[in-house]
């Protein structure tokens, strides 16, 4: 996908420089041609030579100090790129790309180019979330340029939240996006994450210990892939992916159906990855319930089946569903596939170390209409999600299904 492209890395002035040698090397590795220019403060952090080294190439770091390699190096640079990464982006650098600042090669090289720009922010938290950075990232993105959210974990300083560099092979990956036309270029996709909650009373609520992750990882992954997403999500602490045509956040099961069926026309595939509770309470108390005796009896009926309804409304989509099972795993799952009319399921024991709801890994296997199953080792959910939207576009190119999105067009 990167073969003989042409990739202009920018490292600014934050302790994570040290990771974009790692991506620079992937980038290589894929087949890129490399060049990297530095700020004066990110020399600080790491050697040019290191990215000499590892991309074959000069590393740019003066305005004027490589008449050697090109008679006006900004011009030379901007005119060389495909595409410009800057990582780590600091809060100084963004209030200057956003203001259209040009005091060094690295800034000089971004107002002098009209390529795709991308840019992984990394910062102590504080600055990350002030309004001054907010609002530079704000115009920016206004402006075309694709912004990667920086994680939240352990910083550098100390501090823990948002601000961490994103790791070295989802930054390569981002950049792939803006080279690939994508499997699932002009397909609509809805994807259900999340748990689902019902109300007892004003304060609590029946719920699952789904976290959402896989359902996120789902929709990320069907974006990179080219897709219109459209997330309808219950009840999670995640934050959206970037690049989502729609996201939609319900509370209860009968709230996603109804999300779910007003789209569910217009794609191409549906991917039910949320944990649906089954069963609602039949009164919720319009206040809250006070502990007057030793035991209290809730009624409960049944929800509406959303992926069974789903599977009998279907013409061209391509449905798929979860089965979270703790026994007879593939038996369940494959019950539910015939049953629901799907075209593949995900199953997986959720009592299995590694594989459970609120982890980063699974362990899971994908069974087909026709019985075939292919048995998956303990993985990322952000990999899982890569082979799950991959048999998704492969169903729909074999199958050369026609997009709803398109009918009437």
């Amino acid at each position: 996908m990167l073969d003989k492209k042409n990739i202009l890395i920018g490292v600014t002035g934050g302790i994570a420089a040290y990771k974009v040698v790692e991506v620079a090397s992937r980038l290589k590795k894929s087949g890129a041609n490399v060049r990297v220019m530095m700020t004066l403060a990110a020399t600080e952090f790491i050697s040019p030579r290191t990215f000499e080294e590892i991309t074959g190439n000069a590393a740019f770091v003066e305005m004027f100090g490589d008449a050697a390699h090109f008679h006006v190096a900004h011009v030379a640079l901007a005119d060389f790129a495909d595409m410009i990464l800057i990582a780590p982006a600091t809060a100084n650098f963004l209030a200057k790309a956003a203001h259209g600042i040009a005091d060094d090669l690295l800034t000089t090289t971004i107002l002098a180019s009209d390529k795709p720009l991308l840019i992984a922010p990394s910062m102590n938290t504080k600055m990350f979330l002030n309004p001054a950075t907010q609002e530079n990232l704000k115009i920016l993105k206004s402006r075309g340029v694709k912004v990667l959210e920086p994680a939240s974990g352990e910083l550098a300083c100390g501090t823990v939240g948002k601000g961490r560099l994103p790791e070295p092979a989802e930054i390569c990956a981002a950049v792939e996006k803006f080279f690939a036309a994508g499997n699932l270029s002009g397909k609509k996709i809805l994807v259900t994450a999340g748990g689902t909650v019902e109300a007892i009373d004003p304060v609590r609520y029946i719920g699952n210990r789904s976290s959402g992750r896989m359902g996120y990882e789902i929709a990320k992954a069907a974006a990179n892939a080219g897709a219109e997403v459209i997330l309808i999500s219950g009840k999670s602490e995640l934050e959206p992916p970037n690049d989502l045509k729609i996201f939609v956040k319900v509370e209860s099961a009968l709230e996603m159906r109804a999300a779910v069926l007003k789209e569910f026309d217009s794609v191409d595939a549906v991917i039910m990855s949320a944990a649906v509770a089954d069963y609602r309470v039949k009164n919720p108390a319009a206040q809250k319930i006070k502990k007057s005796s030793d035991t209290l009896t809730l009624e409960l009926v049944k929800n509406p089946d959303i992926l069974k309804e789903l599977g009998g409304l279907k013409k061209n989509q391509v449905l798929v569903g979860f089965a979270a099972e703790t026994q007879n795993v593939l038996d369940y799952a494959s019950k539910k596939l015939v049953e629901k009319n799907l075209d593949f399921i995900v199953a997986n024991d959720v009592t299995a170390a590694g594989a459970g709801f609120g982890t980063s890994t699974n362990i899971a296997s994908i069974i087909r209409r026709g019985g075939q199953v292919e048995n998956f080792p303990k993985m990322s959910k952000t990999e899982l999600a890569e082979k799950i939207v991959e048999r998704v576009a492969k169903l729909l190119d074999a199958d050369k299904k026609f997009s709803p999105a398109n009918v009437n067009q």
